[in-house]
């Protein structure tokens, strides 16, 4: 059953605390753009695509690929609320042995489609799917989430011609345009604008949204099935460390985890906007 926008937004406030938990409890990974993606993740589990928890490799599920794998904190929250596995195994991010590592494993974790990690690799992934699903006469849809600062590397824009030769309408790709990559601002290392303009000459049709807004998530998708013969792009403005106020539009907390005093404030922010979101809804 879908859920309501306010709804939606109790749950990305608790993806946003289980990526800080996991993080914390790893004394390392990647906050910033996790919490930048949260809603995304949030809509696309929830409200948009067809999966099954009790049976994560169904054939006919829709895929998901999480190409700048490094966000993958928020990604586990949501996986685990989900009930792809329990919320405790949060705490076990990046241990030796945890099935929860800095990046997506596909072989151990449940819920996850493909590894990624290296930037660029999971666009292509997520092609391929989509072209087997083309080839195979099958319904699912593909998602994939790329970084902007991603969008620096090639191998996107190979996926990217790959994607329209082969007329991918079945596919989404979702740029999480935080503005904001490890070395610093993304127009500082290496501008990728107008980013929209280059994915419509390499065969998109394109949407420019709020990445916050669950209302401009949905209208955007709802576009996204009504475009055929070509892949739908979603360029998604969003804050880096959304919901924390000390993390928001700080390149520092690209890659790195709390101590333990800003642990306690991040967590508190969290629950407070939980607890006033649950009373919203």
């Amino acid at each position: 059953m879908a859920k309501s926008f306010a709804q939606l937004r109790v749950l990305a406030a608790k993806a946003r605390l289980g990526a800080i938990i996991g993080t914390y409890h790893a004394k390392s990974g990647h906050p910033g753009g996790s919490l930048s993606a949260a809603d995304i993740f949030t809509y696309l589990y929830y409200n948009e695509m067809n999966v099954d928890p009790q049976n994560p490799q169904w054939e006919d599920r829709d895929r998901f690929v999480l190409s700048k794998g490094h966000c993958c904190p928020s990604l586990y929250a949501i996986l685990a609320m989900k009930g792809f596995f329990d919320w405790s195994e949060l705490e076990s991010l990046r241990h030796v042995g945890s099935m929860l590592q800095g990046h997506p494993d596909m072989k151990r974790t449940p819920g996850v489609d493909m590894s990624s990690g290296s930037l660029g690799q999971g666009i292509s992934a997520a092609c391929g799917m989509a072209f087997a699903a083309k080839l195979d006469n099958k319904d699912y849809r593909v998602y994939t989430v790329l970084g902007d600062g991603e969008c620096e590397e090639g191998q996107v824009w190979e996926a990217a011609m790959f994607a329209a030769h082969n007329n991918l309408d079945n596919l989404v790709v979702f740029v999480d345009q935080n503005g904001l990559q490890i070395d610093g601002t993304v127009e500082e290392v290496c501008g990728i604008e107008p980013l929209d303009k280059k994915f419509e000459s390499f065969g998109f049709e394109v949407a420019k949204i709020d990445g916050h807004s669950f209302e401009e998530i949905e209208a955007a998708l709802n576009k996204a099935k009504t475009v055929k013969g070509k892949p739908f792009a979603i360029l998604a403005k969003t804050v880096k460390g959304k919901g924390v106020s000390f993390m928001e539009n700080q390149v520092g907390w690209h890659g790195k985890a709390c101590n333990d005093e800003e642990f306690k404030v991040a967590a508190a922010e969290l629950e407070a906007q939980i607890a006033r979101l649950e009373a919203e809804v």
